[in-house]
C-alpha cells in the first residue's frame, strides 16, 4: 500500500504540482473573478502575518474587507498589520494574538471575539511542522495541537458566529503532502512510531480535511 500511495503521489505531483501543472490549471483561471469588492464583510485569517496568510489578508484588505489577523508572534504580527494597512489604505485590520496549540486559549479568544465582532469568513491557514516531538503544556503533541485540534476548536467555536451572517464560509488550507499518508486515527499523538515531522504534518492535514468534509 505504501508503494502504491507513493506511486500515486509521484504521478499526481508531476501532473499537478510542477510548472506544467500550473500552466494547465492557469488555462481555466479567469482574472476578472478576482475583481470583486467586499466592504462590510469580515474575514478571519489565521497565520496572517506571513506567506499565504499574509497575501490573503492583503488582498482582502485591498478590496475593502475587514480583516482579523490571528497570529502567535506579536512582533511579526504587528509588523505585518502595519504593512497591510499602509499598502492597502484599509484601517480595518485587527490583530489577535492567539496560540492555536492551546485549546483553552482558543476557546477563550472566541468567547471574547463574539462579544465585539461579527464574522463572515474564517480562513484556517496557520500551521506548523515541528520535526522533533514536542508536547504543549497540556501534554499534546505540538503539530497535532496546532494543525488539527486548533483548527477544530476554532472552527467549532466560531460556527454560531458565522451562522448569524449572510453567506458564511469556512476555508481550510490543506496540503498536497497529505496524499503521502493514509489517514490513521489510532495514533493521533504520534507516540507509537518513529517521529517524522513531515509525515506527522501530512497526517494532521489529512485529519483536518476529513473533519471539515464531514462537518460541512
Amino acid at each position: 500500500m505504501l508503494l502504491y500511495r507513493s506511486a500515486v503521489w509521484f504521478a499526481k505531483g508531476l501532473r499537478e504540482y510542477t510548472k506544467s501543472g500550473y500552466e494547465s490549471a492557469s488555462k481555466d483561471f479567469i482574472p476578472d473573478d478576482l475583481e470583486v469588492q467586499v466592504p462590510g464583510r469580515a474575514f478571519m485569517v489565521t497565520g496572517g502575518n506571513s506567506g499565504i496568510g499574509r497575501a490573503t489578508a492583503f488582498e482582502i484588505a485591498k478590496r475593502g474587507g475587514t480583516v482579523h489577523l490571528v497570529c502567535r508572534d506579536q512582533n511579526r504580527a504587528e509588523g505585518a498589520r502595519g504593512e497591510i494597512i499602509r499598502e492597502s489604505g484599509n484601517q480595518n485590520i485587527f490583530l489577535h494574538i492567539v496560540d492555536l496549540s492551546d485549546p483553552k486559549t482558543v476557546w477563550k479568544f472566541v468567547e471574547n471575539f463574539k462579544q465585539e465582532h461579527t464574522l463572515n469568513v474564517l480562513i484556517n491557514n496557520a500551521g506548523c511542522m515541528v520535526n522533533k516531538r514536542e508536547l504543549t503544556e497540556d501534554g499534546l503533541e505540538k503539530n497535532f495541537a496546532t494543525n488539527t485540534l486548533g483548527v477544530y476548536v476554532l472552527t467549532t467555536a466560531l460556527i454560531p458566529v458565522l451562522e448569524k451572517e449572510h453567506d458564511p464560509r469556512v476555508v481550510t488550507v490543506s496540503s498536497g503532502g497529505m496524499l503521502v499518508q493514509k489517514l490513521s486515527t489510532d495514533d493521533l499523538q504520534s507516540e507509537r512510531t518513529a517521529f517524522d515531522g513531515t509525515m506527522v504534518y501530512a497526517q494532521n492535514k489529512s485529519l483536518a480535511q476529513r473533519w471539515i468534509q464531514r462537518r460541512f
